[in-house]
C-alpha cells in the first residue's frame, strides 16, 4: 500500500501546475487502478482546506474532490496515534503535521509514503519516502 500526502492531491486538481499536475495525476491514477492508495483523515481535511483557499473551489466542489477518495484506505487517528506522532516529532525533528502523516502511513503498513515535504529516500522502518516530482 502507498500513502499519499496532501500536496500530491492538490497538484492533481491544480491544472496550472504543469509537470507536477501531470505527474500527480499519473501517480494517483496508478494507485486507483491498483487499489493500493492510502491516506488519512488529516489529508482529507487538508485537501478540502487547500481546495477552497488556494484552488478557489467552492465548498461543494471541494467536498466532491474528497468524496472521490472514499474507496481509498483511510487512517482514522486515535489518541495513541497522537502519542506516537509526538515521539516521531521529537526523534526526527520534523514538523508536527509531517509526524502525523508519517505515523498514519506506518500504522497502515505502507511501503511507500509519497510526499514532496519529506526527504526522498528517507526511511521509517520498512517504509520509504518518495518524491514523485524528482
Amino acid at each position: 500500500m502507498d500513502f499519499v500526502d496532501t500536496n500530491i492531491f492538490v497538484y492533481a486538481h491544480e491544472g496550472g501546475a504543469g509537470r507536477k499536475h501531470t505527474q500527480a495525476v499519473d501517480l494517483l491514477t496508478g494507485l486507483v487502478e491498483g487499489g493500493s492508495g492510502a491516506l488519512s483523515i488529516q489529508v482529507l481535511a487538508e485537501v478540502y482546506t487547500v481546495a477552497i483557499r488556494k484552488l478557489r473551489m467552492t465548498s461543494r466542489e471541494a467536498a466532491e474532490a474528497i468524496a472521490e477518495l472514499a474507496s481509498w484506505t483511510i487512517h482514522r487517528p486515535a489518541h495513541a496515534d497522537l502519542i506516537r506522532a509526538a515521539a516521531l516529532h521529537r526523534r526526527h525533528k520534523m514538523s508536527w503535521w509531517d509526524a502525523l502523516i508519517v505515523n498514519s502511513a506506518l500504522e497502515l503498513g505502507c511501503a511507500i509514503l509519497w510526499s514532496e515535504d519529506l526527504t526522498d529516500g528517507q526511511r521509517f522502518g520498512s517504509m520509504t519516502v518518495r518524491n514523485p516530482f524528482l
